[in-house]
């Protein structure tokens, strides 16, 4: 059974992160939706679809088929929104795939999984921009319960916890945790509740640190790095090569691979790449790849009255309830900002922006700015950002790559409109 991992037309609602990713890159805990689908279904073969404009950057990042499927296959599509805890979830839907019925499983409007027999030519649906459920007319339609889709990028931080819990167990199935070969775990360091710490290969944890896995787990993985007098509680899951900095305080929190954290993290994600290096506080979260925070910026997660945080949603261009009293800073990918810099409560900066200045910024930066609260901001050129996009990205031995910038140019293009029409105080 080959699987097909597909995009809706609800990805736009998780702009800026989506402006430069497909929706099943987003992570909510140790792996991505995609990592997530395709270790949990047993599948003969994963390809993906996406937006005509990611398409190579999918590819290129995946090593994936990516819009195309083969004739004569039998299909499996599932949504790239899924919130995917156990294969028991998608009980109903493994069981409609043993039929030459086609079917979709829906929750109201939006489909959760498709079965499309080879005879119904799951081929054509990889054709359209986005699929939701006007692509599958005629086929069988049924209700499926106890399966979540996310909608908004604030609906990533409250799968956190769960999805760490599920990525410890599929982690852990069969492997004595305490064996921890080939690892570097100081005799200083402080472990509680050792049976819920998972320390891989290469991992090292250093004199006075404290791993506290007595309200959720903790992943330390493969080459990842926590320093001196660090502070995890958990549930908390560090990525490959990520660094913990010395002091940091982390709780209930997703490093990506290759990031660097210090000062105070809870509840949010940090894509790969990302660093938040030096002191200040980060509380509800979301950061891409590439970003970099600077030295003591502080975002606010709570409002002073404890009301419902109201966030900007790009693609309905304009203020909406989060239904949390908690929401941090969501910022895309490559986006930067210098020492001292101060977010409000629902902050989303776009992506590829360069934030200097004290004081806080406006609550909705549209990507490819340039500027500071008190100076102002002017549309950051197109050939700067790649510049910069470039060397910060060979100082970690990687390549800007064509797709990439062709990738980037096409997101500044497309939000010039949200430039134009100012940012939101």
């Amino acid at each position: 059974m080959l699987v097909c991992i597909f995009e809706d037309d609800r990805v736009e609602h998780f702009f800026p992160l989506t402006r430069t990713r497909a929706v099943y890159s987003l992570r909510m805990g140790r792996r991505t939706i995609l990592d997530t689908v395709a270790e949990t279904v047993d599948a003969t073969g994963i390809v993906l679809h996406c937006r005509t404009g990611l398409a190579d950057v999918v590819r290129e990042e995946t090593g994936r088929l990516v819009n195309r499927i083969a004739a004569g296959v039998d299909v499996l599509f599932v949504n790239g929104r899924i919130v995917l805890n156990s294969l028991d979830q998608l009980a109903p839907v493994l069981e409609a795939s043993r039929s030459s019925t086609p079917t979709v499983f829906v929750h109201g409007e939006e489909v959760i999984a498709a079965w499309v027999p080879a005879a119904a030519d799951p081929g054509r649906m990889v054709n359209r921009e986005l699929i939701n459920l006007e692509a599958f007319p005629d086929f069988r339609v049924e209700t499926l319960a106890g399966v979540a889709l996310v909608s908004r990028i604030w609906h990533l931080l409250a799968h956190m916890e769960a999805t760490i819990k599920t990525d410890f167990q599929t982690l852990t199935k069969g492997v004595n945790v305490f064996e921890r070969p080939d690892t570097r775990i100081s005799e200083r360091a402080d472990l509680v509740n050792g049976e819920q710490i998972f320390i891989a290969p290469g991992a090292e944890v250093r004199s006075g640190a404290v791993l506290d896995a007595s309200d959720g787990p903790i992943i330390i993985d493969h080459s990842a790095r926590v320093m001196e007098h660090a502070v995890i509680h958990g549930p908390v899951s560090i990525g490959e090569h990520a660094t913990v900095k010395v002091g940091a305080f982390l709780e209930n929190c997703v490093i990506g691979p290759w990031s660097k954290v210090a000062g105070e993290v809870h509840d949010s994600v940090i894509h790969s790449f990302s660093n938040k290096s030096h002191a200040g506080f980060m509380g509800h979260s979301y950061l891409g790849s590439w970003v970099n925070l600077g030295a003591h910026t502080n975002t606010s997660n709570l409002k002073n009255d404890y009301g419902i945080v109201s966030a900007f949603n790009e693609a309905l261009r304009e203020m909406e309830k989060t239904d949390s009293i908690f929401a941090g800073l969501c910022m895309g990918d490559h986006s930067k900002c210098g020492i001292d810099s101060m977010f409000n409560t629902g902050t989303v900066v776009g992506v590829s922006c360069n934030l200097i200045g004290s004081g806080y910024q406006p609550r909705h930066i549209p990507s490819f700015l340039w500027g500071s609260p008190h100076g102002g901001y002017v549309t950051y050129r197109l050939d700067k950002a790649l510049r910069v996009a470039e060397t910060v990205m060979r100082r970690r031995n990687k390549d800007l790559s064509a797709a990439m910038m062709d990738l980037l140019a096409s997101v500044h293009e497309a939000t010039k409109s949200d430039r134009d029409r100012g940012i939101l105080r």
